[in-house]
């Protein structure tokens, strides 16, 4: 463990933690402290950053893409679908766009980061409409299937999850594959890590995880295999590629997705990295161990759109 991660689990356990412990989540203090602390990294050279928020947008969020003309959807080019994390109610495009640039630039792909509609004033299936929205958009724009990988963190790596399912059952093109950083799959909370790894995760305390999952699901129950795709059918999605740390409350959120992937036979790689943060990968370039694991989800990215790729075997390992 680097002597940076350190320093960012001592941060969060003192800046973060502290209000995953409250009975009550003040929404607009998450989103106010979000947006005042958003980082805004330069965009990398070579790169342009595209945003699309204005009203009427077919797709709202934002391209990083390369800067050249036409190079950005070349032929045989890999495209990133990013939902961000935040719980569902917070955070943004703007807000992830650390990990998302670094992302984007290792895989060497263009990458649109949805804007899509956060709780308690857009409850489920909000979110999933959106992204399902967004990625047939890039389809109906001339982007391949095969050559999409969709990707989040938190709750965004669960409705990732979500979507590819969603788009299974609904019978779309699938992507080429799945990229989940430390996803939140169980809005019902029962995975054991959220027991065994409270007063070790150094961002959440475990039963703030059940108090988030209400302002998403409203009514709609947290076993709906949409919302928690832990407890959906994962057969005929395609390969998964899983990173979460070993002192997380949301562990087996992961851990459970692989297992049960595998058994439907699903190709997935799970890393579980000791002691890291959750979302560790936001903190590049600060974090040694943020830049290592975004390399091997370029990595990913690159072999499953790969026109000579075979699907990676399904492994466990722990970094």
């Amino acid at each position: 463990m680097s002597w940076q991660s350190a320093l960012a689990c001592w941060y969060l356990r003192r800046q973060f933690r502290p209000a995953t412990q409250k009975t009550e989540i003040n929404v607009a203090g998450a989103r106010a402290l979000t947006a005042k602390r958003a980082w805004s990294p330069k965009v990398p050279s070579g790169w342009r950053l595209r945003e699309q928020y204005g009203v009427g947008e077919t797709l709202r969020g934002e391209w990083l893409e390369p800067a050249a003309a036409g190079a950005a959807h070349a032929a045989g080019t890999p495209t990133i679908l990013y939902l961000h994390g935040g719980g569902y109610y917070f955070c943004s495009p703007r807000s992830h766009r650390s990990l998302v640039f670094g992302l984007a630039t290792r895989s060497r792909a263009p990458a649109f980061s949805l804007d899509y509609r956060l709780a308690p004033e857009a409850r489920f299936p909000a979110a999933l409409d959106d992204a399902l929205a967004a990625y047939r958009q890039l389809l109906a724009d001339g982007t391949p299937a095969r050559s999409i990988v969709i990707s989040g963190d938190s709750a965004g790596g669960g409705l990732a999850l979500a979507t590819l399912v969603a788009l299974r059952d609904a019978g779309d093109p699938l992507p080429a594959g799945g990229l989940l950083f430390s996803p939140w799959t169980d809005l019902g909370a029962s995975g054991a890590s959220i027991r065994t790894n409270d007063g070790v995760d150094p961002m959440f305390s475990g039963p703030a995880i059940g108090r988030a999952a209400k302002l998403y699901l409203g009514d709609t129950p947290a076993t709906h295999p949409y919302a928690s795709p832990v407890y959906a059918d994962l057969h005929g999605l395609p390969p998964l590629f899983i990173q979460a740390g070993s002192t997380e409350v949301l562990l087996d959120d992961a851990r459970r997705v692989a297992e049960t992937a595998r058994s439907a036979g699903v190709s997935v790689e799970l890393q579980i990295w000791p002691n890291m943060p959750h979302v560790w990968q936001i903190f590049t370039p600060f974090i040694p161990e943020a830049r290592r694991a975004l390399d091997g989800a370029a990595g990913f990215v690159r072999q499953v759109t790969s026109p000579r790729s075979s699907q990676p075997s399904s492994a466990m390992s722990m970094v």
